[in-house]
């Protein structure tokens, strides 16, 4: 079998749909993704199809609840987006920060939306419009399809609520009656093809969005900040899972390659065995930022119960809370990025800056 041509993609810049003055103005970004794909009958796979303009068109209730304008970024699967991709994105959202536009869409792939959510949290902390990621389990043409609720949820979200901050729009349950709107830094993919995979972690979504109306949870508050956008990334940083017979040696191997940063993800409370103290305490010596988060899904580093974790803090090691790993991560290149020197970068970490941190 020879490929004769590569398929054709759609170009696409900008798209303006029919204008009605008496509905609020939303920005629909498209990077790719499910939400914008189609199944190829040929192949039987889903592959990337769909423009803005065409998304935006294949759910006709938009038109009744806003203006949407449309534009592409890019058209990428989300797990080939990089750190370079969330500069993309947030320098585009940053363009907009003074726009007319109530609020931003930004369709995403959900592989790794939960990075590109953070990483917009970190960034554009403060942001002065509400930005929904929104993404779909199933591609926009299948029955099952949870795209155009998502989008049609989204919107409604942006034009009543009047919110501001990083969101991720998707199904709360596996009927289409609720809709859940997680905050960037607390959601997580918990499962690989439901459409209520994406779930707050610590605590319940930041609102539902129902048919009627739309519920704000009670203890849920956008953290007050002036808008000063820090759009870096520095990629140098490792999330290691500890797990029984880890091998020390690969710590050197990152200390080597000149990376500046490792995210733990530790067993229980916040723990590594004996057998990494070693390099840990040679990665310090070398300038690395080294956190600590939990394999546990849910509830808070505590490093002080244990000796073993006490000598991990004797060690540098810093526990970073109830931060999910993923967002941890994100975080670390942030602030790496932004920081003069490690002691900048350590205050950063401990710094509750878009709800990293919850009760």
């Amino acid at each position: 079998i020879e490929l004769e041509s590569p398929p054709i993609m759609k170009k696409e810049t900008s798209y303006k749909s029919q204008q009605n003055p008496k509905l609020p103005k939303i920005l629909l970004l498209s990077t790719g993704g499910t939400i914008a794909s189609r199944i190829d009958y040929r192949t039987g796979a889903v592959t990337p199809a769909l423009t803005a303009a065409e998304l935006n068109a294949s759910v006709p209730e938009l038109a009744t609840i806003a203006n949407i304008d449309t534009e592409v970024l890019f058209s990428e699967y989300s797990e080939n987006l990089l750190p370079q991709h969330w500069i993309k994105i947030a320098e585009k959202l940053d363009s907009y920060a003074k726009s007319e536009y109530d609020g931003i869409i930004v369709a995403h792939g959900t592989d790794t939306m939960q990075y590109t959510a953070s990483a917009l949290a970190f960034s554009l902390a403060g942001f002065p419009k509400p930005v929904a990621l929104v993404g779909s389990q199933r591609s926009s043409d299948r029955p099952s399809s949870d795209a155009a609720l998502n989008l049609i949820a989204a919107t409604r979200f942006l034009t009543d609520v009047r919110s501001s901050g990083i969101f991720v729009v998707m199904h709360n349950n596996s009927s289409d009656d609720e809709i859940a709107c997680n905050w960037a830094t607390r959601v997580r993919k918990n499962h690989t093809s439901r459409r209520d995979a994406f779930k707050t972690i610590g605590g319940p979504p930041a609102y539902i969005i129902k048919s009627a109306s739309i519920e704000k949870d009670k203890q849920f508050d956008i953290p007050k900040r002036e808008y000063a956008p820090r759009i870096k990334f520095d990629s140098r940083v490792l999330l290691l899972k500890y797990y029984p017979g880890f091998d020390p040696k690969i710590v050197d191997y990152v200390i080597d390659s000149g990376y500046r940063g490792i995210v733990i993800e530790g067993t229980g409370l916040g723990h590594v065995g004996k057998t990494m103290y070693g390099v840990i305490e040679k990665a310090k010596k070398n300038g690395l930022f080294i956190g600590m988060t939990s394999q546990c899904i849910d509830g808070m580093v505590r490093m002080t119960v244990y000796d073993s974790g006490r000598d991990l803090l004797n060690l540098g090691v810093v526990p970073l809370g109830n931060m999910i790993p993923e967002t941890a991560l994100v975080k670390t290149m942030w602030a790496l990025a932004n920081s003069k020197d490690s002691g900048e970068m350590t205050k950063l970490m401990k710094e509750n800056i878009a709800l990293e941190f919850s009760d």
